[in-house]
């Protein structure tokens, strides 16, 4: 590692010290968040065992629901492993390359889940506003080219970003990051932005169809289908909004709030969507409890 003028040529190793002023607690902190993540792959991993196993599941709703699992269980898992080694085992060093290959990584399935979140909103917004045409529109075809095209769009899109970093950045005044994983947001949160915006058109149109229903059964009816997605794309949203807010204008807050959050943005979506989905929406709710009963009965 060739040093400069007081930095670092293209360094080969980074030490992530996780969350600086806490070290002392780190090994505590890393037990909740050990404990969301096993929550977290077993209630989506639940969730995809169902939608699997349920014929009359296979709709558009419930495989992009199927789709989130994914994209949430491998969001965590890029994350915790790293995070708990930082936490529990004091391992902090991390190879330079294999840095940025878990950003892009987190950046990845972080943009994908936002696109998957557009898509179910549009999937809403054509089941509530034009129900007739929602079975033509939302075919197996359609939903598997915007499973691949979020993946791609956002992979393609990061590792644009990546490259520039890894061809133009060449000095570095530290090789030791106050995190426990490495960010670059720019790219992610442009996406984020384009998503955001068509998300939130297509619920102002999805309310207003709503309430102009004449029947308050089939306004509540309409409404009921889209509250899970609705808590989701709040969690989802609302804590990157805050992450970023206080990244960008909390210079007084401690540097330990600002990574707390940045952890919590991205390990509760994981954690909550499928405790969302299995509490409000009926059909899961149903064949969960029936796997429980099942398993009591024997």
């Amino acid at each position: 590692m060739l040093q400069l003028n007081g930095t670092v040529f293209m360094p080969s190793v980074l030490t992530l010290i996780g969350i600086p002023g806490l070290e002392s607690v780190q090994f505590w902190i890393g037990i909740p968040f050990c404990a969301m993540y096993i929550v977290a792959l077993f209630g989506n991993f639940l969730i995809l065992v169902i939608i699997k196993s349920e014929h009359s599941l296979h709709e558009p709703m419930y495989l992009f629901l199927a789709m989130l699992g994914v994209t949430d269980i491998a969001l965590s898992t890029c994350i915790l492993p790293k995070m708990l080694g930082i936490f529990w085992f004091h391992s902090p060093e991390i190879l330079f390359d294999a840095c940025l290959f878990q950003m892009w990584l987190i950046h990845t399935f972080q943009c994908t889940e936002s696109g998957i979140l557009l898509a179910m909103a549009l999937d809403r917004y054509v089941a509530i506003c034009d129900p007739l045409r929602h079975a033509v529109i939302f075919t197996h075809k359609l939903l598997t080219q915007i499973g691949a095209g979020v993946t791609l769009r956002a992979s393609v899109l990061i590792a644009l970003g990546l490259i520039l970093i890894k061809c133009r950045l060449k000095h570095y005044r530290t090789t030791v990051v106050s995190h426990s994983f490495y960010l670059w947001p720019f790219v992610a949160f442009i996406i984020l932005g384009f998503d955001i915006i068509f998300i939130t058109l297509s619920y102002i149109r999805i309310f207003v169809t709503v309430f102009k229903l004449p029947q308050k059964e089939a306004r509540l009816k309409a409404f009921n289908t889209c509250i899970a997605h609705i808590c989701v794309f709040l969690v989802f949203y609302l804590l990157g909004f805050f992450s970023s807010f206080t990244h960008r204008f909390g210079f007084h807050i401690p540097s330990y709030i600002h990574i707390l959050l940045s952890n919590l943005y991205l390990l509760v979506p994981p954690f909550l969507n499928p405790i969302v989905y299995g509490v409000k929406t009926k059909q899961i709710r149903d064949r969960v409890s029936k796997i429980f009963h099942l398993k009591d009965a024997s």
